[in-house]
């Protein structure tokens, strides 16, 4: 199964860039994408639009999106929910985004947990920050839902924390999840003269060790978006994956890495 993020950037020009990007998943090969920060219903129409390959989809919100999440996916949705964060201190403008997970079942076969945690804006990862303390109640939400998860399962999303902090290490642990980019140093916010080494925010975990997976950034370039001129698609680069499932006889997992 072949499977993207990727945090869309809810600010600026929005409409043009999500355009240029639905253009471009209609011609990939992506089986399913998990996007954040697309935040309203109108949105997903337009995506509808230019990318209408992708005939199945799941988000929560009449008008505004829960979350700002959407998963879109040429396979089957056989399931959807969404489970919101609690709000705790300390108070942020991400109230209104109604942070949480969206878990979506692909085909009966598969679980997809496509989320959006908290940002720190102290950009302090330690134990004692402020903020990681709202991260941990968030992790210890993600990593109760995902206990009762049976089938296996692929958590991906802009988490907001370094591959370095506790908070990713203690959902690693609590689940049995595994960071398919352990190890991997590039940053996936993109670098700016003020922060020039910004760590990787965006993740791919899975579950259980016999998935396989190996994945790679992309987006990194400006692209030329359909109004004219040129833009980058996001502030974050997206992360592909590819994964296999040898015990599944699923036509998504056949492909061999």
């Amino acid at each position: 199964m072949r499977l993207l993020t990727f945090n869309a950037l809810f600010k600026g020009d929005v409409r043009e860039r999500l355009r240029a990007l639905g253009e471009r998943l209609e011609r990939s090969d992506y089986d399913v994408v998990c996007l954040q920060e697309v935040m309203y219903r109108r949105n997903v129409r337009l995506l509808e639009t230019v990318a209408p390959s992708y005939r199945y989809r799941a988000c929560s919100g009449s008008v505004v999106l829960r979350g700002g999440l959407v998963v879109l996916s040429r396979l089957p949705i056989t399931g959807s929910e969404f489970r919101r964060f609690p709000l705790t201190a300390p108070a942020r403008p991400e109230y209104l985004m109604r942070k949480g997970a969206q878990i979506v079942t692909i085909d009966r076969v598969f679980t997809v947990v496509n989320t959006h945690l908290s940002a720190n804006r102290d950009d302090d990862w330690s134990p004692g920050n402020r903020y990681s303390a709202a991260q941990r109640t968030e992790f210890a939400v993600l990593a109760e839902r995902i206990a009762g998860i049976g089938t296996p399962v692929v958590v991906v999303g802009d988490l907001n924390v370094p591959r370095e902090s506790a908070g990713l290490a203690g959902l690693l642990a609590a689940t049995g999840l595994r960071d398919v980019l352990a190890g991997d140093t590039r940053p996936t916010y993109r670098p700016t003269p003020g922060w020039p080494s910004p760590p990787a925010f965006d993740h791919v975990l899975v579950r259980p060790a016999a998935v396989q997976c190996r994945a790679d950034l992309v987006f990194q370039d400006e692209v030329r978006l359909p109004g004219g001129g040129t833009s980058y698609l996001s502030d974050h680069y997206g992360v592909e994956a590819e994964l296999t499932y040898p015990d599944c006889n699923h036509t998504a997992f056949s492909r061999k890495l």
